[in-house]
């Protein structure tokens, strides 16, 4: 053993304050590559949001059938739509696939406490049959934290608006770092992450790629069991390639194939665009390729 590390060894002074890894000559290749050609996510126009505090989930966020009862029970047709439109899709952590998701039948009686200059605070009095739901639970909601001017307002979130846009949804904890492209406007939980702005549809599939979990998922801290913890500080340093919008465009048709109905070959095709936009060698294709059978 002595002898192999006379042989193999290298001298390193760690005068630099960046942090350090031990790699392979291929895959510091491969690394290099990534970060050579890579602007770093806190560079790009991106703005990474965590999902919606209720402060108490159990009122705020209900079924299927919950919703149904609060919709019968509205005296007028007009309440009727505004109801509709106040109480929307969520999806949670636990829902979130690879390049997909599985809705749990859950909604969010979204009553934001408004955004200054944009959106006005949701009235609560504009709702009955709302308010006749949450009465149910004042005693958990009435001195709860996260709460807006009324004890039937959620927190202040200045993002609001950002939810209805085309965006990427993550959990903010996973084994799996899967990824998915939502453009059906769903509220998120505290358990996700978004992502809107530029480029979304490639960076959704950057994001799933191997090429992205072969080389970062490191960089994300590991916690019990193998779960990684997504928080939106460790995306800052990823270096991602920068695309033009015909190379989106490609992509997004790519994404909406995909989740419209996942397989495994078109992950490796959508695999296999990535690789060719970083001009990575048939060698460093089937490494990436080997590792990610193994984690």
């Amino acid at each position: 053993m002595s002898v192999y590390v006379q042989q193999q060894n290298s001298i390193y002074n760690f005068s630099s304050r960046e942090s350090w890894v031990v790699l392979s000559p291929i895959e510091l290749n491969i690394k290099r590559k990534i970060e050579d050609v890579g602007t770093p996510l806190k560079d790009w126009n991106i703005q990474i949001y965590r999902g919606i505090l209720t402060g108490c989930n159990d009122a705020f966020i209900i079924p299927s059938k919950k919703r149904n009862e609060i919709l019968d029970n509205c005296r007028t047709e007009d309440e009727r739509q505004r109801t509709i439109e106040l109480i929307q899709p969520i999806l949670r952590g636990r829902d979130i696939k690879q390049y997909g998701y599985k809705w749990g039948n859950m909604w969010l009686i979204n009553t934001h406490n408004g955004i200054k200059g944009e959106l006005p605070r949701i009235n609560i009095e504009n709702y009955p049959a709302v308010k006749d739901h949450l009465d149910k639970y004042w005693n958990k909601i009435r001195d709860r934290t996260d709460q807006g001017d009324t004890p039937y307002n959620l927190r202040n979130c200045a993002y609001m608006d950002d939810f209805n846009k085309p965006k990427i949804i993550y959990p903010n904890m996973t084994k799996y770092m899967p990824f998915v492209y939502d453009d059906m406007k769903f509220m998120t939980n505290q358990k996700c992450f978004i992502i809107t702005g530029d480029k979304i549809a490639f960076l959704t599939a950057f994001l799933n790629s191997s090429l992205f979990k072969y080389c970062f998922r490191n960089s994300f801290p590991e916690l019990q069991g193998g779960t990684r913890e997504l928080s939106k500080i460790f995306f800052n340093k990823i270096p991602v390639l920068k695309i033009n919008d015909a190379v989106e465009v490609k992509f997004r048709s790519m994404i909406k194939d995909i989740q419209d109905a996942y397989t495994d070959r078109k992950a490796t095709e959508i695999d296999a665009k990535i690789f060719d936009l970083y001009n990575l060698s048939e060698e460093e294709r089937q490494l990436i390729s080997i590792v990610n059978l193994h984690t």
